[in-house]
């Protein structure tokens, strides 16, 4: 399965869409910063499952309809930030599909778009909405493959948030190369993909457009042992 997830820096990438899925052919298509008022229904191959409603800069998803069946969908108000709370940017700041892969044998796969809070949050923030998100996506579909992307605003510190990850299942995957390069400051990795009963081949970092963040190609094939249904997840 391939799911590529961009960050559109205010919907202003969405018109790379089309090439995205005609260079890449994408199964999913998660993305973040998106107009949700302005959403083609069809982009390319892609259909689009669902966004986010909360906010005007929110969440979306497009799937492949020859590969995927969306049987449930929903979108997530996690804990907010200061920041949050101020300027009103995001209420929903995870959207989470329970997919039928029409390509196996019919089994279910949960894929979901995160978008967590910016910098000026603390981690311990970020990691209290990570630990929400598998939740809730725990409850979408206890016990099924999982795969989580999106733009985690976590660029110092991975390596103890792999380790939180790691601890109650789940294995935290970075790109290839940088994600976000816009600010001298601030540069590094800040889209990842979270998983569960999945094997990621490789996260690619795609070439840059017309957003801060680089678009990533998550290439995830399905482990032999779904996650366990009574997991409890503490980061």
């Amino acid at each position: 399965m391939l799911v590529i997830s961009y960050n559109l820096r205010k919907h202003r990438a969405i018109s790379e869409l089309a090439a995205l899925d005609e260079r890449y052919r994408p199964d999913v298509i998660c993305l973040q910063e998106c107009d949700t008022s302005a959403l083609a229904e069809q982009v390319g191959r892609l259909r689009l499952a669902h966004s986010t409603s909360g906010n005007r800069l929110g969440l979306a998803m497009y799937y492949d309809p020859e590969r995927l069946e969306p049987r449930a969908l929903r979108a997530f108000a996690l804990k907010k930030s200061l920041h949050d709370r101020v300027l009103r940017p995001a209420h929903e700041r995870l959207l989470g599909a329970r997919l039928v892969d029409l390509a196996h044998a019919r089994r279910e796969v949960i894929v979901a778009s995160f978008h967590a809070a910016p910098l000026t949050a603390l981690n311990s923030l970020r990691r209290h909405q990570i630990r929400s998100a598998l939740g809730e996506l725990q409850f979408l579909g206890p016990g099924l493959p999982t795969l989580m992307v999106g733009d985690y605003n976590y660029p110092v510190f991975k390596e103890n948030l792999a380790d939180k990850v790691q601890q109650v299942g789940y294995e935290l995957t970075l790109s290839d190369s940088r994600t976000y390069t816009r600010y001298k400051f601030f540069r590094g990795h800040y889209d990842f993909a979270t998983s569960a009963g999945l094997e990621i081949r490789r996260v690619q970092t795609l070439p840059r457009g017309s957003s801060d963040h680089l678009p990533i190609l998550v290439d995830a094939e399905y482990a032999g042992l779904p996650l366990a249904d009574d997991i409890d997840v503490v980061i």
